[in-house]
């Protein structure tokens, strides 16, 4: 059986599902579905007891999920593209009516039918070619219009990144004075005092960064870290009321990750809210500065100060880290920067 003149209805007809763009990685998945797509062509078929059959036919695919995966590159104009899109296609029912297939057209109505899904394979790299070409330009006319241009060395993401780095130290976040610290515990009594975090800036990129969207939401999910952080503090620990001893420390901390999910719905007067935020610190390593005698007191700081530490600073940092976050995303005025920005995207068409 061969087909021409094939062409193929319904394919503006899409609702789309979901878009995942994977900054880091380079990558976006699409998904859409069609409710009806039509197939309409002319058919010839050849067979050694009938001899041959020609004529239109029609093809109704039902609930159809496209599914693609594709490259994001820069240009040399420093625009994002995207590249090299795989699609694949699935449905839940087909359909199809051959005309003119004469006296033996009852019976090949029916193998056709039960064959279904072998037909539509051979019918299927014309469709995925065609949806290829329509998404893959549908796809780069949104990106054409970002105002922002990206080097080709690295991803948008890390770009991201670089700039707020600069600006954690521009703020004065690095390094971090952490608010005083009391411990009571039993018959042991801390206080820990001027701590300093050297080291926040170092952040970068540790998973991926990717976008989501699902019932017009959009998603950002986000997962940094930085490098290994330094830190010194002054301590004064009493035991049990009579002994006391006063002294200073450094630190270090393996790493501090940040995974944060952030969303925004498409209805831009709504503001975009933080949904999780997850911190991690690694391993916390004590020095006990100076010279002196290791006595018990000292030995016993040694054993409970990195666990002190470790509260004091997810204490510090966890709670401001969210309520700033929020504030930020709060005080964003997203009508007014579409509306700022629609002028700059109207001089790249």
């Amino acid at each position: 059986m061969n087909f021409k003149s094939v062409n193929m209805l319904g394919l503006s007809k899409f609702r789309l599902q979901y878009v995942h763009a994977d900054l880091t990685a380079m990558k976006v998945k699409v998904g859409i579905q069609i409710a009806l797509l039509e197939i309409k062509g002319q058919y010839k078929l050849s067979s050694w007891f009938s001899g041959s059959s020609q004529g239109p036919f029609t093809v109704n695919l039902t609930q159809v999920q496209i599914d693609g995966v594709g490259n994001l590159e820069v240009q040399r104009s420093g625009q994002l593209q995207a590249e090299n899109i795989n699609l694949d296609i699935l449905f839940k029912d087909i359909s199809m009516k051959f005309e003119n297939l004469g006296f033996t057209g009852t019976l090949f109505q029916g193998i056709l039918n039960s064959v279904g899904t072998f037909l539509f394979d051979s019918i299927k790299p014309f469709i995925l070619k065609q949806v290829n070409t329509d998404i893959r330009g549908d796809v780069n006319k949104e990106l054409a219009k970002l105002p922002q241009q990206f080097p080709d060395s690295i991803s948008p993401f890390d770009m991201a990144i670089a700039e707020v780095r600069w600006q954690v130290r521009k703020m004065g976040y690095d390094p971090y004075l952490l608010p005083d610290y009391h411990h009571t515990a039993a018959f042991l009594t801390v206080d820990l005092n001027h701590v300093w975090i050297t080291g926040l800036s170092s952040f970068y990129r540790v998973g991926n960064m990717s976008i989501n969207m699902t019932n017009n939401v959009g998603r950002v999910h986000l997962h940094v870290g930085t490098q290994k952080l330094e830190g010194k503090c002054i301590w004064e620990v009493a035991v049990g009321g009579f002994a006391s001893r006063a002294g200073s420390s450094s630190f270090s901390v393996e790493y501090l990750q940040v995974k944060a999910l952030v969303s925004q719905p498409l209805d831009i007067r709504k503001k975009p809210q933080l949904e999780e935020l997850d911190l991690k610190l690694g391993n916390i390593q004590v020095r006990m500065d100076g010279s002196g005698s290791l006595d018990y007191v000292v030995e016993l700081l040694v054993n409970v100060l990195p666990n002190l530490l470790r509260f004091q600073i997810m204490s510090a940092v966890e709670g401001p880290i969210k309520n700033r976050v929020q504030e930020v995303l709060d005080s964003l005025d997203l009508e007014k920067i579409v509306e700022e920005k629609l002028p700059e995207l109207d001089n790249l068409l």
